[in-house]
């Protein structure tokens, strides 16, 4: 596996990229905007595909590279269902697992620190965002912070992980690079309670500054998503409304491109092919299904995804590959939903 921990010196945040081997996909955790050029760089010199970004909670202390390394990679954008954020690509929740080739990690939800926040399971370690630090936690005082849903979190799940996962946090302020769960159990400060009460009232007496970029972070975290309007613009989106007069119409091909436990947990426009996003390149050059039912049989592709980002970048790949005909649901299965279209699962 290819492993590598990256920091922010600015804002002490760790981003961590991941991929099973030289050539093949990879993803990356807790991207800091300031240093995209310095990941790309990375992910350039391993022989890497970027296919997955993902933020383990909305950020309060940096801006987030989501966003930008969606823009410049056409990467799958990844947060919690809880998120605050307008749009991601993929939203994930409790027990979802989160793979790309060769890679799964299990999705907990681990909210106190944000009421957003996730960590993320291999089988010898856990990336644990802001929820458990080393030798510390996070802060419980905004962004719907909680102590009690923290010390749950905590006590509840991560602490119930073998005591030799590695932990991997979000942050770190004095140098420390992985602990253990084991060790966090041992010497850990913050977990040195006898009661929920007791952390609760740890937390609530910490009387901690604000962070000194949350008023400009937090705003601009929340507003990530692409920008579908210029889509549209263009003449390459239909609404919901729209999509559902055509769908079932012969010279129609409805393409999905979410990920199969995606499928399963929202349902599926009926008759629709699947093609997940990440297979999309090879699938719209010559030979590739997609081009092949573009222009052998002229049909007409109609790209749909959970809230239109994945579908909004297909739509252009598509056009630039060729693919005329190309349009994609905006809002996606989202808007679907919202205009009564039918599902099956």
């Amino acid at each position: 596996m290819i492993f590598r921990q990256l920091f922010d010196q600015v804002s002490g945040t760790y981003t961590y990229l991941l991929a099973s081997r030289a050539g093949g996909e990879a993803l990356i955790i807790d991207p800091v905007l300031e240093k995209v050029d310095r990941y790309l760089q990375l992910v350039k010199e391993l022989d890497l595909k970027l296919v997955k970004a993902i933020d383990t909670h909305l950020h309060a202390d940096h801006i987030t590279g989501l966003g930008a390394l969606r823009d410049r990679t056409r990467c799958t954008t990844v947060m919690g269902e809880q998120s605050k954020t307008d749009v991601v690509s993929m939203r994930i929740g409790e027990g979802d697992k989160l793979t790309i080739e060769g890679i799964a990690l299990d999705v907990i939800y681990t909210p106190g620190h944000t009421d957003d926040s996730y960590s993320f399971v291999m089988a010898d370690r856990v990336f644990t965002g802001d929820t458990l630090l080393i030798r510390g936690t996070g802060r419980t005082d905004f962004q719907h912070g909680n102590p009690r849903a923290e010390y749950e979190s905590i006590f509840g799940r991560l602490l119930k992980l073998p005591d030799a996962t590695l932990v991997y946090p979000a942050h770190d302020y004095k140098g420390d690079t992985v602990s253990t769960i084991g060790e966090e159990k041992a010497f850990n400060p913050r977990l040195q309670v006898r009661s929920v009460e007791e952390y609760v009232d740890l937390m609530k007496s910490l009387n901690l500054p604000n962070p000194k970029m949350m008023d400009v972070a937090v705003p601009a975290n929340m507003k990530v998503g692409l920008a579908q309007e210029e889509i549209a613009r263009r003449g390459w989106s239909v609404t919901a409304q729209e999509a559902r007069s055509v769908v079932g119409q012969a010279d129609v091909a409805l393409i999905d491109l979410r990920e199969p436990s995606e499928r399963k947990r929202h349902g599926i426009i009926p008759g629709s092919l699947h093609v997940p996003y990440p297979t999309l390149q090879e699938n719209i050059r010559p030979g590739g299904i997609l081009y092949e039912l573009g222009k052998s049989t002229n049909k007409k592709l109609l790209f749909y995804c959970a809230f239109g980002e994945r579908s909004a970048m297909a739509v252009q790949a598509a056009q630039d590959a060729g693919l005329t005909a190309a349009r994609h649901i905006e809002g996606g299965i989202a808007s679907w939903k919202k205009a009564g279209g039918p599902l099956v699962r």
